[in-house]
């Protein structure tokens, strides 16, 4: 039995966004529409594929044997389509590239105009997120991480190694003064990142270090944005951990040092998945990116 793919597509994002209401908005349709779409694939499945719900749906066992099943229709669909985008002389077509909040603001995003006037023909789209978007569901194409992927079908290039240090604001030194060891941080005011990744945990080592796992030092507060942690510095309310790259050599902060103590630091990785190896977008951004990346230190 052949089955209408705008039906199949309408059941996927219904599943994929959990209620008519959000999957209408994302296709463009009527909720009206996208109900009767969906009552008429039941009809010719003789087999309910959704319970209603108040707040959404919810698959049905049947529901979810066809999520599956157009989830690999989609991502065959997305495969295919990279390739013979690809296959054109020139590189065209979306790329999708996703990295930190902070490393994308500071250090990626000035790069990119240059990227884009060399391949005009490629439609770069930025995704600035702390937490790591999934790239065998084709959220991004290429990321940029700040530690090394664990997943067997990533591709992954080093690019260099993010170093963090202390900083304070002259006008917190010129109150507080300066921590000379780590004993001394439970007399100071210490700003961190709060809820962080458990691969950003760096940004709260204020708190952690030199002290046991269940009692960390009070932060007086917290910001969940490492740009923002780092204005935050700059006012003189108190001392945080930050990334070299986010404080540049221009600023006005001051590094703190305390000897003996290691101080934390990540190896970036540009990753992206096996079946983009051969997409001249993916090639020509990792060759662009790998020869930006080369001599800096952070």
């Amino acid at each position: 039995m052949a089955m209408d793919w705008d039906k199949l597509r309408i059941f996927h994002e219904v599943a994929r966004a959990g209620s008519f209401s959000k999957a209408a908005e994302n296709l463009g349709l009527t909720q009206s529409t996208l109900s009767r779409h969906i009552a008429a694939l039941e009809q010719e499945l003789k087999t309910p594929l959704f319970h209603r719900h108040a707040r959404g749906v919810v698959l049905t066992e049947a529901g979810e044997m066809m999520y599956r099943a157009t989830h690999e229709m989609e991502h065959q669909l997305a495969t295919a389509r990279t390739r013979l985008m690809d296959a054109r002389e020139k590189p065209t077509g979306p790329l999708k590239i996703t990295t930190t909040v902070g490393l994308g603001t500071i250090w990626l995003t000035p790069r990119l105009a240059e990227f884009v006037n060399l391949y005009p023909d490629i439609q770069t789209s930025l995704l600035l997120d702390d937490e790591e978007l999934d790239l065998s569901q084709r959220q991004a194409d290429v990321a940029i991480r700040l530690r090394r992927p664990v997943q067997p079908d990533l591709i992954q290039r080093k690019l260099f190694t993010v170093h963090y240090h202390v900083y304070a604001a002259p006008s917190y030194i010129q109150e507080h003064g300066i921590p000379s060891s780590i004993d001394e941080l439970d007399k100071h005011r210490i700003l961190s990142f709060g809820q962080a990744p458990g691969y950003l945990a760096a940004l709260n080592w204020l708190q952690q270090v030199g002290r046991p796992p269940d009692r960390p030092r009070q932060a007086v507060m917290t910001v969940n944005n490492v740009y923002g942690l780092t204005r935050l510095t700059e006012t003189g309310l108190g001392i945080a951990a930050l990334p070299d790259y986010i404080v540049g050599p221009d600023t006005r902060l001051v590094q703190i040092d305390f000897k003996d103590t290691p101080m934390p630091q990540f190896d970036t990785y540009l990753v992206y998945p096996e079946e983009l190896r051969q997409s001249k977008r993916v090639k020509v951004f990792r060759d662009f990116i790998v020869a930006e990346a080369q001599g800096w230190k952070f």
